[in-house]
């Protein structure tokens, strides 16, 4: 994976069913729209969770969890924002190893989320911090090979993850 700052759909999905996630529950966004949910809407392999609402996702994340099978909630920091009562409540503490892909509408790939100007982007590793939420950032395509180390950490401890992330292209 080359570190130009770039995030590729086809990464993220490859490092995904490598940590055996095989559902995605989403609400379609335009961080992840084109680069990574039109992508996993068409892999074969990982079935594709559609929502009206994200905070729906977090009880769906915990109840699949429940049946032996790995899931990941995808959305934007917006429905992030939207869904912390649920992530307090059902992942945080009921201890639930609720997985969540955050894209950061306004992130630019050189820059840390603390030092964007976007105050949206710059608040949400602080609210990942006071919740007790391991978080991981994507900056380029060799940050993304630590994904399935984390998500598998986050079902062996029976934790929430927050995988925060800039713009993805396709492929």
């Amino acid at each position: 994976m080359a570190s130009n700052g770039v995030l590729r759909g086809t990464e993220i999905i490859a490092a995904l069913k490598t940590a055996r996630v095989c559902h995605v529950v989403s609400v379609p966004d335009i961080t992840t729209s084109h680069g990574l949910l039109w992508p996993l809407s068409r892999d074969p392999d990982i079935k594709l969770i559609r929502l009206p609402k994200e905070d729906d996702g977090v009880s769906i994340c915990a109840a699949l969890a429940h049946t032996e099978k790995r899931a990941v909630l995808l959305m934007q920091m917006t429905g992030f924002f939207d869904s912390l009562n649920a992530i307090r409540a059902v992942a945080c503490e009921y201890k639930q190893p609720v997985c969540m892909m955050i894209g950061l509408l306004g992130k630019k790939p050189e820059e840390k989320p603390s030092e964007s100007k976007a105050y949206g982007v710059r608040i949400v590793e602080p609210i990942c911090d006071v919740m007790g939420l391991d978080h991981v950032c994507l900056n380029d395509g060799d940050d993304v090979a630590g994904v399935p180390a984390a998500i598998d950490r986050a079902y062996e401890t029976s934790r929430p993850l927050a995988v925060l992330f800039g713009k993805v292209i396709e492929p």
